[in-house]
């Protein structure tokens, strides 16, 4: 009768713990540039995940990564997140930038959208442009 009691709630632990929304999502994506060039061994790689919902205020970050860049484009990212923080009704996009001791480089210039919902193609690609 105890491994029947034991066993019955070892059941009803694993299909409790089933349900429970994940506490981390994650993003994958990469970012690349359509001009034929290298990038300088120093520059860094800064990759956002935001809310831009609204017009009059700063977008909030729900995720970052930030680092040296390694190798050739396409530089890969990968962003996690809180699904907690996601909100229905808001918008929420990719933003993307190349650094060179500070300097910007290359910047993203066109919106880049996700749902957060699970239907965004993986990998995300982030078209990074010049700076001039």
């Amino acid at each position: 009768m105890k491994k029947l009691f034991m066993l019955c709630c070892a059941s009803l632990l694993a299909a409790c713990s089933s349900h429970t929304p994940p506490s981390q999502a994650s993003l994958e994506g990469e970012v690349f540039y359509l001009q034929r060039i290298a990038l300088p061994p120093a520059a860094t790689l800064s990759v956002e995940l935001q809310d831009v919902s609204l017009m009059d205020a700063p977008a909030v970050t729900l995720a970052r990564q930030a680092g040296p860049v390694k190798g050739n484009v396409p530089l890969p990212f990968h962003l996690t997140y809180d699904p907690a923080q996601v909100k229905p009704g808001h918008r929420y996009a990719v933003s993307a930038r190349i650094e060179l001791n500070g300097k910007l480089l290359f910047i993203n210039t066109e919106h880049h959208g996700v749902a957060l919902d699970g239907s965004d193609p993986q990998p995300v690609r982030v078209k990074v442009d010049p700076v001039r």
